[in-house]
């Protein structure tokens, strides 16, 4: 069998409802890269509460973050790292606009940036319910353009929200809510997606489209699932994502769907 590109979301695909990696799939992802394929994690995750599963996982190539917006190597140079960022204004401009918008935090991030305000007291997953001083996002800490901002708002605004971002920066982001309980949107650079982390993945590995696999479940996964050659939509995956790719796996992510399904493909041992 040719060698694989294997492109794996975290949430919700690899990981499972306890946001944890099974001895059974980190098993696998290893027997596929010591059968010479190669394992790459593409999540829209930061790379702060990613790195511990490249670690777990042994992986020594590129991560894509961001959905596609920061590929890097963790804890090292890597000449082909890059990081889309976006004028940071659009921040400013929010928080300047947070009140009659209904936000109730934005973060803006990047590989080595994290800063985050909030209005109200919000639950949002990923990010610390307690900011430390320099962690406060205001016109004096944010410096440097945001790969990444993540805004949680009133589910009454939400709406509102997107039609105020497409009004006024659509020319240069792209706003996309989340799946799940949160009102959350966030917002990335135009035209930037997961795809865009695979593609610069195959350059680096000299693999050709037809053999990437990519599996994912939620919407941003949809451009990733629909550049590879071979795309897999989780058992728990959203309706347009099991649509959209070739194939759908026999078990969800909280009964090793991405494992079970890798071992058939790859003809692993059992």
């Amino acid at each position: 069998m040719e060698r694989k590109l294997i492109a794996i979301d975290l949430d919700g695909t690899t990981l499972n409802a306890d946001a944890q990696i099974s001895a059974k799939t980190k098993a696998v992802l290893t027997q596929a890269r010591e059968a010479g394929h190669i394992v790459s994690i593409v999540t829209g995750r930061p790379n702060r509460i990613s790195s511990n599963f490249y670690d777990e996982l042994h992986l020594d190539g590129p991560m894509i973050n961001f959905n596609g917006s920061l590929g890097h190597i963790p804890h090292e140079h890597w000449q082909g790292e890059y990081q889309y960022t976006f004028n940071k204004e659009v921040a400013f401009d929010l928080l300047a606009h947070r009140d009659e918008l209904g936000i109730n935090m934005i973060a803006a991030e990047g590989k080595n940036l994290f800063l985050a305000v909030r209005q109200h007291p919000v639950e949002v997953g990923f990010f610390p319910t307690v900011l430390k001083s320099n962690e406060i996002l205001n016109h004096k800490t944010l410096q440097e353009n945001p790969t990444s901002l993540t805004v949680a708002v009133d589910r009454s605004h939400q709406e509102h929200l997107l039609s105020y971002l497409q009004h006024h920066f659509s020319d240069i982001i792209d706003a996309a809510p989340w799946g799940g309980p949160n009102s959350v949107v966030e917002l990335g650079v135009k035209g930037v997606q997961k795809a865009t982390g695979v593609e610069a993945l195959a350059h680096h590995y000299h693999i050709q489209r037809q053999n990437i696999i990519a599996f994912g479940d939620e919407h941003n996964d949809s451009a990733m699932i629909d550049y590879a050659g071979w795309g897999v939509a989780m058992q728990n995956a959203t309706a347009p994502i099991r649509r959209l790719a070739n194939d759908v796996t026999e078990l969800d992510n909280n009964h090793d769907g991405l494992a079970h399904y890798l071992q058939n493909y790859l003809q692993l041992a059992e």
